[in-house]
């Protein structure tokens, strides 16, 4: 599955991945920390999508409060695609913090989900943690939410899977740190516009 290659599963966590997990759609309750920033797209040669990407990324640190699947905590990078209509977003590095999102992720809407760790303190600092790599983000928003209400669309390995999404949001500015053998160099450190948000995420089953 096209990804970063901090996203490549060992084979101990291919062996503890579970069968089977809820098909899509699915609806989720869920807390974020979102920025954006300038930066070069290091996709894979065997992405789809090489060459398409516009040079910029949008990252988000989510905590699920519930899903099909239970409670669990996700880092991801997303690039913008060109595309006429409702936006659409390729996720070449994602990862969680539970085994049956990973498997799910994976299964209906080619996400390249992997496993990492998290970890909060005070003043919002969230870290995600997995093999070789972190993300570290530090939000500073305003405190008047905003309401929002939209329709994307994630395309991953030749699929499309919708997405709407609808909440407040509290714009600001996000410190944001990323090691790893391809994220430090894509997304390094740095502060950058962005937002922290809660609403609601239904995602669509994938189509060709």
């Amino acid at each position: 599955m096209p990804g970063l290659p901090e996203t490549v599963l060992p084979d101990d966590l291919l062996d503890r991945l579970p069968v089977e997990a809820p098909p899509p759609p699915w609806s989720l309750e869920v807390r974020a920390t979102v920025w954006m920033q300038r930066a070069a797209v290091p996709l894979p040669a065997s992405a789809p999508y090489v060459g398409r990407a516009l040079r910029l990324a949008f990252g988000a640190v989510l905590d699920y409060r519930d899903s099909p699947v239970g409670p669990y905590r996700e880092v991801f990078v997303a690039v913008p695609l060109p595309r006429l209509g409702r936006p659409a977003m390729h996720v070449p590095f994602i990862a969680v913090d539970s085994l049956p999102s990973l498997q799910a992720g994976r299964a209906y809407w080619s996400l390249p989900k992997t496993l990492a760790s998290f970890s909060a303190t005070g003043g919002g600092r969230i870290v995600a943690v997995g093999d070789s790599w972190s993300v570290e983000v530090v939000p500073r928003t305003l405190p008047l939410p905003l309401p929002v209400a939209f329709p994307a669309l994630s395309a991953q390995d030749g699929r499309t899977a919708p997405a709407t999404i609808r909440g407040t949001v509290r714009p600001g500015l996000i410190r944001v740190a990323a090691r790893g053998p391809t994220l430090g160099g894509w997304l390094g450190e740095g502060t950058h516009p962005g937002f922290s948000a809660r609403g609601r995420i239904v995602l669509g089953p994938a189509e060709d």
